[in-house]
């Protein structure tokens, strides 16, 4: 089995979104709103589903008029200063993100070279840096990156 999200975790994701999670069968839900800015979304997090002929956590985000899903989480970054939840996926040294802000907002970044997270942010287009500066968050709960041949092991968080 792969990364899953236990009880506790949930609740650190309700304390940080504030918001409560509700199980509905075999998800977790967290129905995230900021009613003066009109703006309201739906998170589910399905731990240990089959996806394809592997298993593994899905994180779904639903909003009026965005489907956003990350496949094989691989762990999460919860920031109660900052009022978001970073979901992170990595696979061949590229990393996807899936943020979400206590006040209703998203951010999805996908196929992320690893190698930005802990490059120098001023050399990056603007176009490019906003995506290593939020992702380098979830860099202390990476696997740490093996030498050619050999292999990685897991950072705990």
């Amino acid at each position: 089995m792969g990364f899953a999200l236990e009880a506790k975790d949930l609740n650190k994701l309700g304390r940080v979104l504030k918001v409560r999670p509700k199980r509905l069968g075999h998800c977790v839900r967290f129905e995230v709103a900021n009613v003066p800015e009109k703006r309201s979304m739906a998170v589910e997090i399905y731990s240990n589903i089959p996806i394809g002929n592997r298993r593994g956590t899905l994180v779904s985000v639903y909003t009026a008029t965005t489907h956003l899903q990350l496949h094989f989480c691989t762990g999460y970054v919860a920031s109660t200063l900052l009022g978001e939840v970073t979901f992170v996926g990595e696979s061949d040294g590229k990393l996807s993100g899936l943020t979400i802000e206590r006040e209703g907002g998203c951010s999805l970044y996908a196929n992320v070279d690893r190698n930005l997270l802990s490059g120098d942010f001023t050399r990056l287009g603007p176009e490019v840096m906003l995506s290593g500066i939020a992702l380098s968050l979830a860099e202390s709960i990476l696997p740490e990156q093996a030498a050619p041949g050999k292999a990685s092991k897991r950072r705990k968080r």
